[in-house]
């Protein structure tokens, strides 16, 4: 059986980044890509705010020269998905695709976290053309232009609040005829005259040419006084939440209610020995690329000097 001493799982800036660390220290990763190569920025068209490039680029370039890197430092980048794991013992072993299995010194859990949608055949049609997942990525390209954000939790009012600094209105549309959110998110959007809370809405569907020109609306669904109407914008922000995908590992890994994998404060260390876990997966605040790359570095050196420690 094939004996690596880092696995790397997971492909977008924090796998990358983890790759092309523990490739630099001559550890020779495998970072197996799964689902989605890239991760989330292989749907976004547009990345301003990564540094070193001034003039921004696209996720899916970004995430090519991340791979590229990894390459030049020796990394074993492969096709597959891990199905399965054994953190009981050492070394860990690990399933690809139900069928081959391999043992791993250390293993760098990135396998990201994915956006919650309404299920809204519209959100894949207008994907990087209007509907974002991800205020503080796309906001920028929003100013002043109407959006519309749902959601009525922290998240919701946060990006609402984030947003209204940005374009020229902001409508919260949320379900329920109240807001989940704590009460000082709450103050802060009601407050802000620039938001305006929809209550009792449902977003239907999408409508445009080229790009999101506006949401079909039905207020008060299923009551007598139910009504629909379109309601024009610019840009469809959904912040319902994200879903890590941490599944395969919580037999092992320690989560927390939502499925976060908990981290020792400040470390990418899980409570399991020679286990690390970078970027969205462990994180339910920042969700950017540049602190998925830092915990990715920081997963990397917890790996080296783990395997040195134990001799490995």
């Amino acid at each position: 059986m094939e004996r690596v001493r880092c696995l790397i799982i997971g492909s977008g800036p924090a796998g990358y980044t983890a790759a092309i660390y523990t490739g630099r220290a001559n550890i020779s990763p495998v970072l197996y890509e799964g689902l989605q190569p890239g991760g989330q920025l292989t749907i976004t068209t547009e990345v301003e705010n990564f540094p070193g490039y001034p003039e921004g680029v696209t996720g899916p370039q970004l995430m090519e020269d991340m791979r590229n890197q990894a390459l030049r430092f020796g990394a074993d980048i492969r096709t597959g998905i891990v199905t399965k794991v054994d953190f009981d013992q050492h070394p860990m072993r690990v399933t690809v695709d139900d069928e081959k299995e391999l043992l791993a010194d250390t293993v760098i859990i990135a396998t990201g976290a994915s956006a919650k949608y309404l299920g809204l055949d519209d959100e894949k049609k207008y994907a990087g053309m209007g509907v974002s997942a991800c205020a503080t990525c796309d906001g920028f390209f929003y100013r002043n232009k109407t959006v519309a954000v749902v959601g009525g939790g922290d998240t919701a009012c946060e990006e609402a609040a984030y947003l209204a600094g940005l374009a020229k209105k902001v409508y919260l549309l949320v379900r329920k005829p109240y807001l989940r959110a704590s009460k000082i998110m709450q103050d802060r959007v009601l407050g802000n005259e620039k938001i305006e809370v929809l209550f009792e809405h449902n977003a239907e569907g999408l409508y445009g040419d080229n790009g999101v020109e506006g949401v079909h609306l039905v207020k008060r669904l299923g009551q007598a006084d139910e009504t629909h109407y379109d309601l024009p914008i610019d840009g469809f922000f959904l912040a319902i939440g994200h879903k890590p995908n941490s599944e395969v590992f919580a037999p092992y890994v320690k989560t927390d209610e939502v499925g976060y994998i908990v981290t020792e404060d400040g470390t990418p260390r899980t409570n399991v020995p020679g286990v690390f876990a970078a970027g969205d997966v462990a994180d339910p605040h920042y969700r950017q690329a540049i602190t998925a790359a830092g915990s990715g570095c920081k997963a990397a050196i917890e790996a080296e000097r783990y395997l040195s420690e134990h001799s490995l």
